[in-house]
């Protein structure tokens, strides 16, 4: 039993560096990524270094097609529009829902304090805590598979993220001020309200950075 914790472990660890890698352009996209190019930068045997390329598929962060060599995904302009409605289905039904019973949750006004307290700081200061805002307002429905649901996003919606951050194309204070806009919707029991403004919250980045792409690919 100890080994397969161990086993379980060591991949997790490569998982979470390869991760961060892409998050922060280390690992470029389009770049190929082999197991035994894994396997020989960690030091790991050849099925611990495909299990961790697997969960990194699996997480939307790799690409490969039948037989091929696996790469970072390559985020263009169409894939971040596909992201941004995806999350816009979701997470605007979770806010009407919470709406509907001015439930606010705690962990969601905590981070976009978090964020607020960034404010004088780099852009990139506060992906972490608006990842956090997000996912405390799914998590306040306490359901399970919503949750699961929510999270099979969450590789993508980082990638798109950081993308926004790291060119700066949006403001801390405006991010913050929509935040807060969404949980004063919420708490004031406006199902409908507290949905437009998250909309438009999402939209405004899918549309900034779909064309920073358009434009970067043309």
């Amino acid at each position: 039993m100890s080994q397969r914790v161990t086993a379980l472990s060591i991949i997790d660890a490569i998982v979470a560096d390869l991760r961060q890698r892409i998050y922060e352009g280390e690992l470029a996209q389009g770049t190929a990524l082999t197991e035994a190019e894994v396997a020989g930068n960690y030091d790991v045997a050849r099925p611990t270094a495909k299990a961790a390329i697997e969960r990194l598929v699996s997480d939307s962060l790799l690409e490969r097609g039948a037989h091929k060599t696996a790469r970072v995904k390559i985020l263009g302009a169409d894939s971040v529009k596909d992201i941004y409605f995806a999350r816009a289905f979701l997470e605007s039904e979770v806010v009407r829902r919470l709406a509907r019973t001015a439930t606010v949750p705690r962990a969601a006004v905590s981070a976009n304090a978090d964020i607020v307290a960034r404010i004088s700081l780099p852009a990139t200061e506060i992906i972490e805590p608006d990842m956090a805002f997000h996912t405390a307002l799914v998590d306040a429905m306490e359901n399970k598979r919503t949750s699961a649901m929510y999270r099979s996003l969450l590789g993508e919606v980082r990638l798109c993220m950081t993308r926004v951050q790291s060119l700066e194309l949006l403001d801390t204070a405006q991010i913050a001020a929509e935040h807060a806009a969404i949980l004063e919707r919420i708490g004031a029991a406006d199902p409908e309200g507290a949905a437009s403004v998250l909309d438009e919250h999402l939209a405004h980045a899918r549309k900034l950075l779909a064309a920073q792409l358009e434009a970067t690919s043309g």
